[in-house]
């Protein structure tokens, strides 16, 4: 074989190869458009009533409490459709404890919840402001106020501990809840985290934002309480 005749065989060797990869990667783009199912819809929040979407919280609550849960939303392609835009179906105001993870307590996923955690569970101007925006702009059904089991902010606040920094101002915003409790029957830290979740919810629904949602029968803000031994979710009132 010649110089000549061994470079043409060589060129079109190359013609070939480059042909194979190039069938090769249209055959694969085409196949992906075939086999991977878009990303799912995602549940339009305006089509749902409060007590629904509180009823998706609850449902969710259980499948987790009997290890039933079907993590919704959590794949990529949720990923990609609520990068383009959040409607979340619910609020919830909680505890920054690490025991509380919201969207696995709940069953839910991206772009299902609008979080907000600080100790204690308490409604801060900052808080509210955000709750606003995720009430009257994202349009969430339900607003829940979780507090949880032996709540340490709870328990230094019956202790009237002396703490330093900001810290004292969460221990403020939870004081009228132990005069409230102070005189209930059974455990005094238990009653007094369940009377600062109801207390929060009253201060939640002081904001004229959220108060003319209720009025509207566009939102419904309640309490729970969750259990860190069993993991479920009980209602306040």
């Amino acid at each position: 074989m010649t110089f000549s005749q061994n470079q043409l065989s060589r060129r079109n060797l190359i013609k070939l190869s480059a042909g194979v990869v190039s069938g090769a990667l249209v055959t694969s783009a085409i196949g992906s458009n075939l086999t991977t199912p878009k990303p799912a819809i995602a549940q339009n929040n305006s089509e749902l009533t409060p007590d629904e979407a509180l009823k998706n919280l609850l449902d969710g609550n259980q499948r987790f409490v009997q290890s039933k849960r079907q993590n919704p939303h959590q794949d990529f392609g949720r990923l990609q459709e609520v990068a383009k835009g959040q409607k979340p179906f619910a609020a919830i105001l909680g505890c920054a404890d690490s025991r509380f993870p919201s969207e696995i307590v709940f069953d839910q996923g991206l772009g299902d919840l609008f979080v907000c955690r600080v100790a204690g569970n308490v409604a801060t101007p900052e808080e509210i402001g955000s709750l606003e925006f995720g009430t009257l702009v994202l349009g969430a059904k339900v607003l829940m106020v979780i507090g949880h089991e032996r709540c340490g902010a709870v328990e230094a606040t019956i202790k009237g501990a002396q703490v330093p920094g900001q810290i004292a101002s969460l221990i403020d915003a939870i004081k009228p809840a132990v005069s409230r409790a102070k005189d209930l029957p059974g455990d005094a830290l238990e009653n007094t985290c369940k009377a600062n979740i109801a207390l929060q919810v009253e201060r939640l629904k002081t904001s004229p934002v959220i108060s003319e949602l209720i009025t509207a029968g566009k939102l419904k803000v309640v309490g729970g309480y969750y259990d860190l031994d069993t993991g479920t979710v009980t209602m306040v009132s």
